[in-house]
């Protein structure tokens, strides 16, 4: 493992697991592979610019052609698909966007590995893809699947392709089953990011409900540590839940993002919730840490970096609150008071 072919690598996680691979490892090299739509940014991958073992090529995964050249062209031995829509909102506006690059991206991706015989194959899904858990109970990974929202469905049929391609033809693949991430970089539709440039200019935070629905938040640069340590220890062939297994209430992580800048809880405002919303995940990582990995942010100490990075960082992220994102934020939340 030396050449990485990272799809999607413009990203949130992508960008950040970038960052952290380069660092590392002297000896890797990082080929960044971006179809640059609106969550995936070159600046998120000005840190790296200058690196030498880093390169960009701007293209869709759904491109097969384009794949494979680029395969050819940097001696690709491992790929790490972040290449994903993700946004579980607009999924329910669009959902055929989801399955083209979710799913289609994925045979590809799928196909490509096998016939150029790559020593790897790692997808990265969502702990999404179990659907609701009810109180509890945590998610292992034998589980069953059970989406509920076009996005998870989209990573749930995106895995038993990878399953599929494992099993039928030998490709050797790992997966890893991530939680809410939150850091630096994160496109502000998602809950923390949103909150977090909405409060620093006294703009209201959208809550869906009643604001109890439990998440597990983990910051990005833990969950890059653990693909790092799937990839190198991981077995082939198998999943790997990805979380701090710290349960959050909604409600809780606003009121925690609203004291770390000063804020009145008078911003909260409670929208009506999406349609699918599921109630509650919960991960088991035990699979995982049996591994050697552990987190090493508490939820308190992964959102006061993610709020501070935000305050520190308004020419990043405000240019994106405009055009496109105005619209959907019009539909998405001010229509639903």
């Amino acid at each position: 493992m030396r050449n990485l072919l990272v799809t999607g690598g413009a990203g949130f996680i992508g960008s950040n697991f970038v960052a952290y691979m380069l660092e590392k490892y002297a000896d890797y090299h990082l080929i960044v592979y971006d179809k640059l739509t609106y969550a995936g940014r070159l600046e998120n991958l000005d840190r790296v610019a200058a690196h030498p073992h880093y390169h960009f090529v701007r293209g869709d995964i759904c491109d097969a052609a384009l794949v494979r050249d680029t395969i050819r062209t940097f001696h690709i031995d491992t790929i790490v698909n972040f290449a994903a829509e993700t946004h579980v909102d607009r999924s329910i506006f669009d959902p055929g966007a989801f399955i083209e690059t979710d799913v289609r991206g994925t045979y590809v991706l799928l196909e490509a590995a096998r016939d150029f015989k790559l020593e790897r194959y790692h997808q990265i899904s969502t702990d999404e893809v179990y659907g609701h858990i009810p109180a509890g109970q945590r998610s292992r990974e034998t589980d069953p699947m059970l989406p509920r929202s076009p996005y998870a469905a989209s990573k749930a049929g995106a895995e038993h392709l990878v399953y599929a391609y494992h099993i039928t033809y030998g490709v050797p693949t790992t997966v890893t089953r991530g939680s809410n991430n939150i850091g630096p970089f994160q496109y502000p539709e998602k809950a923390v990011s949103l909150f977090a440039t909405n409060a620093i200019d006294d703009q209201p935070l959208p809550i869906y409900g009643d604001g109890l629905q439990v998440r597990d938040y983990q910051y990005v640069l833990d969950h890059c540590e653990a693909i790092d340590v799937v990839l190198h220890r991981g077995h082939i062939g198998e999943v790997y839940n990805v979380g701090t297994e710290i349960e959050t209430r909604n409600i809780d992580m606003a009121h925690k993002l609203l004291d770390i800048l000063g804020k009145p809880y008078t911003l909260l405002q409670y929208v009506t919730d999406r349609a699918g919303h599921d109630r509650r995940y919960a991960l088991d990582c035990s699979k995982l840490r049996a591994l050697g990995w552990v987190s090493q942010h508490t939820f308190d100490a992964a959102l006061e970096q993610t709020v501070r990075w935000y305050v520190d960082n308004p020419q990043w992220w405000r240019p994106l609150k405009s055009g496109e994102y105005l619209d959907y934020y019009r539909r998405q939340y001010i229509e639903r008071l």
